[in-house]
């Protein structure tokens, strides 16, 4: 790895010979929902800021330097104040859990959500100290950040966390991962369909993500999802060819969640019907990510660390 520019790109990845899983129960794939706890981790005046956030949200916004947006701060606050339960009542009801994407002061701003989601079992993979753009950061910045959530996770869990997903990371961002010593897993990748061994760091597995099966469409703009149905629509159809896939090649995938987003009540209906159509189905591993990474780091280690 050169450290001026950053990981290194692969083009070929598994290519035609990926390896012959064989997911938990002999599924077909393993699926991971990840709830991306950021209401109070984004841009605003009050975090010390210089303007306010302008990305994600059911209002489209100017960029204001100096000055607070109150419609956004709102929108966000949605999603702290309502739609956390929202989602956290559609896993429970269904026995099932998923992974907190936790930015760090996001947490500290409402603690009981997260509790909550603690309680039920679902696992906290660090999404940054801050949500927002990591690239440009002095590295030390970012070095403090990391340990804050390493911390912050391990007051919450009694355990250090297993993955990192900055979602906008810096050069930096992957070997101050692995400079921290305890992680297993970092998730800002979004090239296969598969976890894979890193070439810079081989003991650090990449674990990818995903922006297509992902409720941030929503808030992306007018050409992206409208209705609950089109993102329903979207992971069922995703859903089906993996698992016909695995049939013979099982494969994972992962399912991006913003609680301001899926938790309004014209949306959280498509997570409970695509949770439905997957407990539907016989073959299917629903699982925490920390879960898929040991699991992956046990059966399909290395070879070249």
């Amino acid at each position: 790895m050169n450290d001026t520019f950053g990981p290194a790109r692969d083009f070929v990845g598994y290519a035609n010979q990926p390896p012959l899983v064989q997911w938990p129960g002999e599924a077909r794939i393993a699926v991971n929902f990840c709830i991306n706890y950021e209401e109070g981790g984004e841009l605003c005046i009050l975090n010390g800021d210089d303007r306010s956030e302008v990305r994600l949200a059911d209002v489209k916004v100017e960029t204001r330097i100096g000055g607070r947006d109150l419609n956004i701060e709102s929108s966000y606050e949605y999603g702290s104040r309502v739609g956390y339960w929202r989602i956290l009542k559609a896993f429970t009801d269904r026995g099932q859990q998923a992974t907190v994407n936790l930015v760090g002061l996001a947490g500290w701003q409402n603690p009981r959500a997260l509790q909550a989601m603690i309680d039920a079992g679902f696992d906290l993979q660090p999404h940054g100290w801050r949500w927002f753009d990591y690239y440009g950061l002095d590295e030390s910045e970012e070095r403090e950040y990391i340990r804050n959530s390493i911390e912050q996770v391990r007051e919450l869990t009694g355990q250090p966390p297993l993955g990192y997903y900055a979602g906008l990371p810096s050069l930096n961002t992957r070997r101050l991962v692995v400079e921290a010593g305890n992680f297993l897993y970092d998730s800002d990748v979004y090239n296969d369909d598969l976890p894979y061994w890193s070439r810079d760091f081989p003991e650090l597995l990449l674990i990818p993500y995903s922006l297509d099966t992902n409720d941030s469409k929503f808030g992306r703009g007018e050409s992206d999802y409208q209705l609950g149905d089109e993102f329903f629509t979207y992971l069922r159809d995703s859903f089906d060819i993996l698992y016909a896939e695995g049939e013979s090649q099982p494969k994972m995938m992962t399912i991006g969640l913003h609680a301001r987003l899926i938790g309004r009540p014209g949306r959280i209906g498509s997570l409970h019907n695509f949770l439905d159509y997957l407990l539907r189905h016989d073959r299917v591993w629903i699982c925490r990510r920390d879960d898929l990474a040991r699991y992956w780091a046990r059966h399909y280690p290395n070879s070249a660390a």
